[in-house]
């Protein structure tokens, strides 16, 4: 069994988005046998992840940063997150009331602890706040974890994302 945790940007492009969804199928394709994904399927990288490990036949494993944690993603995202929700094998729910920096960066080092490889859906820049990407790719970096980047040529983040 393999454990694939995912971190990446939020509020991507929908080019980009159609190029992150292709490259991260083709990705999880190179994992033979069950196949688990760790996600906090906040929209974006953690949907498109999510989607494709479900996708392939494997199987999900939510992560809930804070009890707060759904109210606060955009209300768009609500219909996909409870839809992934629903289909998860296994949810942890941290003990955070808020949905906060602190407690998603809290819940991306439970999921690089959790997993074999840490996936990136990351353009390679710093962080536009704390807990972002490029501090998950950090966190797994110092625990060894072996991180593959996904970030095909011609994405691009806008200018809000995370």
């Amino acid at each position: 069994m393999t454990c694939l945790a995912i971190s990446g940007h939020r509020g991507l492009p929908q080019r980009t988005t159609e190029l992150v969804k292709e490259a991260l199928c083709t990705e999880l394709k190179r994992y033979k046998g069950d196949l688990v994904g760790l996600s906090c399927i906040a929209d974006g990288a953690d949907t498109l992840f999510a989607r494709a490990v479900l996708d392939q036949g494997g199987a999900l494993v939510v992560i809930v940063p804070a009890a707060n944690y759904r109210d606060k993603l955009p209300e768009d995202h609500h219909p996909e997150y409870d839809a992934l929700f629903e289909r998860a094998s296994e949810v942890v729910q941290l003990d955070f009331p808020d949905s906060t920096s602190e407690s998603h960066m809290v819940a991306s080092v439970k999921m690089i602890e959790m997993a074999d490889r840490l996936v990136a859906v990351w353009d390679g820049e710093p962080a536009r706040g704390y807990g972002g990407t490029a501090d998950v790719v950090s966190a797994a970096r110092d625990r060894n974890i072996p991180v593959t980047i996904v970030w095909p040529e011609g994405s691009e983040r806008d200018r809000h994302s995370s």
